[in-house]
């Protein structure tokens, strides 16, 4: 069983929620189904409708980080899109990278509540969803939002093609 590097890692997500007047449901999870294919599959939510929370890192010193959030249907465009935006070569944080620099695991990374510098990307083809799950800062909880939600964090940014459809 995966455990979460802090007692209650989800309680700053349930702060910033309240604190920016986010309207959401929230759901319990086991957290041994956290990951998104397992999450789907066993709650019976549309993948289409899930989101991916991923942090990439620069490879230019010094390492700069990210925060994209994408659908399960797509992959993130880390080679073109995202290393364009952050002007540096790219790669997927590792799992003790995001640990450190948001205190959640794999599974429960959510774009809220994360570091107030930390650039954050969403693709646009969120904002057209009725609904999308994240993360909800533990692997035990995941979050449902309307895609318009996303915009009360302050340093969000949609992008056009951050992410490539399974047939790109």
């Amino acid at each position: 069983m995966t455990t979460d590097p802090t007692p209650d890692p989800a309680a700053a997500v349930r702060q910033f929620l309240a604190d920016y007047n986010v309207d959401h449901e929230v759901m319990a999870c086991d957290p041994d189904l956290a990951d998104t294919a397992d999450f789907c599959a066993h709650y019976g939510i549309d993948p289409a409708a899930s989101g991916n929370t991923i942090i990439v890192a620069s490879k230019k010193k010094p390492k700069r980080y990210v925060g994209c959030l994408v659908t399960a249907t797509t992959r993130l465009d880390v080679n073109k899109r995202v290393r364009r935006l952050i002007d540096s070569r790219a790669s997927f944080a590792s799992a003790d990278e995001t640990r450190d620099l948001t205190g959640m695991l794999i599974g429960g990374v959510t774009i809220f509540a994360l570091p107030a510098d930390l650039p954050l990307y969403v693709d646009a083809r969120i904002m057209d969803l009725e609904h999308i799950w994240v993360g909800g800062g533990s692997r035990s909880w995941k979050i449902k939002i309307r895609p318009a939600e996303l915009h009360k964090i302050r340093n969000i940014e949609v992008i056009d093609g951050l992410a490539l459809a399974p047939t790109d």
